[in-house]
């Protein structure tokens, strides 16, 4: 299937940017620190009817993005919480560390991703055995900070943001870009190169995946990415909406325009109408062979994406939840997985 600039996927009906119903508020972020949580140790479990009988026992493993991190892990202990048997071990790895590294050799149940997952890797996936399932559970709306201190730049355009970052122009200070800001040099951060919010940024605005400078600070630690910039008056970085919201006093958000439009910011309304420039849609990925086997990994996607459509997603965690049209789409795509009727399209 493909998809656009933004990763919005383009010309089917089912993985419109669709409006989410419920609220737009936005709070801190619940509970990011620890990354795995503990559980019973069986391998196969009775498969709960809605994901919540308490009846369910095994291990789930769930690597990837650290965008979607935050879902996963709020999800993972609500399910544990009605099925303490079931046991949890979550890590940030990066959208592409976690498909290369993990996900692909087959060490993970689930991958999270902050793009949509590559062609090569799902022949890769296919190589290793098995077909990988795709979930489309959220809307991010990719935000831009600067240092609080920042008193010349409120709004950037994507063509601005570009020579910023590009390595064909690669300014060292803030007046190579425009005589009237500092002649200060830059201090960027930014997602490591493993990560899909690198992959979706580097596309989004500099026009090439993987195409950047190399003398920004790239991590896996969103929050790293805001202290950085909180550090320094003259940094500028970019993190997920939703770790913006747990650092809001930190750093400062820019609104941004593109193609001459009027500057928008950063916001759950903006991820989604998808007038924000850097709206993009959050995934997770399924390896079929092992939902096949795995009764407790059914139980527990079906309670996630039951969960997905929830206000707290949006309220305690800042991501844009799914519409009801993307759960059923989801349950869908969970059914025909578990069957062995899954098959992954371009």
């Amino acid at each position: 299937m493909a998809h656009d600039r933004a990763g919005l996927p383009l010309g089917v009906s089912r993985r419109e940017f669709l409006v989410a119903s419920g609220t737009a508020g936005i709070l801190t972020l619940a509970g990011c620190t620890a990354d795995s949580n503990s559980g019973g140790d069986t391998e196969n479990g009775d498969e709960t009817g809605s994901g919540g009988s308490g009846e369910a026992s095994g291990e789930i493993r769930i690597s990837g993005s650290s965008t979607v991190y935050p879902i996963a892990q709020e999800i993972s202990r609500q399910f544990q919480a009605e099925n303490d048997a079931v046991g949890f071990n979550l890590t940030r790895d990066g959208s592409s560390g976690g498909f290369e590294n993990v996900f692909i050799p087959g060490d993970s149940d689930i991958n999270n991703a902050s793009r949509p997952i590559a062609p090569e890797e799902v022949e890769q996936c296919r190589e290793a055995g098995f077909e990988p399932v795709e979930f489309f559970i959220a809307q991010d709306a990719l935000t831009v900070v600067v240092n609080n201190d920042n008193d010349w730049a409120e709004s950037l355009s994507i063509e601005t943001l570009k020579k910023i970052w590009s390595p064909d122009s690669a300014p060292e200070t803030w007046a190579d870009v425009n005589d009237d800001w500092p002649d200060e040099p830059f201090d960027l951060y930014g997602a490591a190169t493993t990560s899909g919010t690198f992959d979706y940024f580097t596309e989004a605005v500099i026009g090439e995946e993987g195409k950047i400078r190399d003398d920004f600070e790239g991590t896996e630690e969103d929050d790293l990415i805001a202290q950085g910039v909180a550090g320094n008056k003259h940094a500028m970085g970019y993190l997920p909406f939703a770790y913006y919201t747990n650092n809001p006093d930190s750093v400062t958000a820019l609104s941004l325009s593109d193609g001459g439009g009027d500057p928008v910011e950063p916001s759950l309304d903006g991820a989604q109408s998808g007038n924000y420039p850097l709206a993009r849609p959050l995934f997770f990925y399924a390896n079929a062979s092992k939902l096949q086997e795995k009764s407790h990994l059914q139980a527990f996607i079906k309670y996630y994406i039951n969960q997905s459509d929830e206000s707290f997603v949006a309220e305690e965690i800042g991501y844009v939840p799914s519409t009801k049209a993307m759960v059923e789409e989801n349950l869908s795509n969970l059914e025909a997985g578990s069957n062995g009727e899954y098959e992954w399209s371009a």
